[in-house]
């Protein structure tokens, strides 16, 4: 019981130091943002809200201001029933992307964020 408490705690002190330290979003005119938005539409990003790793994926998004659909795979049955039934495993960040017909999933928040700098921060 204390170690859950523990838990929830540090979880609520990430959200809360996220929340107070988050990156300013870029700013591209108003075509490239179009051009970024209309490429986010085929991402999805599986995440726990608390989750240091998802934090740390969700503030790179932000950064780089793509708006990217966002998956609670803890607290709803149905996305954590995708991640795994699709994805292959409940492990998170994950993120799903839809792209000429296909679709990859790809874990780890550094191999995520990577795939995100490429795309997107020259945008």
């Amino acid at each position: 019981m204390f170690v859950k408490a523990l838990r929830v705690g540090l979880g609520q002190l990430i959200i809360f130091i996220d929340f107070i330290t988050r990156p300013g979003k870029k700013q591209r005119p108003a075509e490239a943002q179009a051009q970024v938005n209309t490429a986010a539409k085929d991402l999805t990003l599986y995440q726990f809200h608390a989750c240091p790793f998802c934090v740390k994926t969700r503030r790179t998004l932000r950064r780089l201001n793509v708006p990217v659909a966002l998956r609670d795979a803890k607290n709803n049955e149905q996305d954590r029933k995708a991640l795994l039934e699709q994805g292959g495993k409940i492990k998170v960040p994950c993120l799903r992307i839809e792209e000429n017909g296909q679709t990859t999933w790809m874990y780890e928040s550094k191999v995520i964020i990577d795939y995100l700098d490429k795309r997107f921060a020259a945008a």
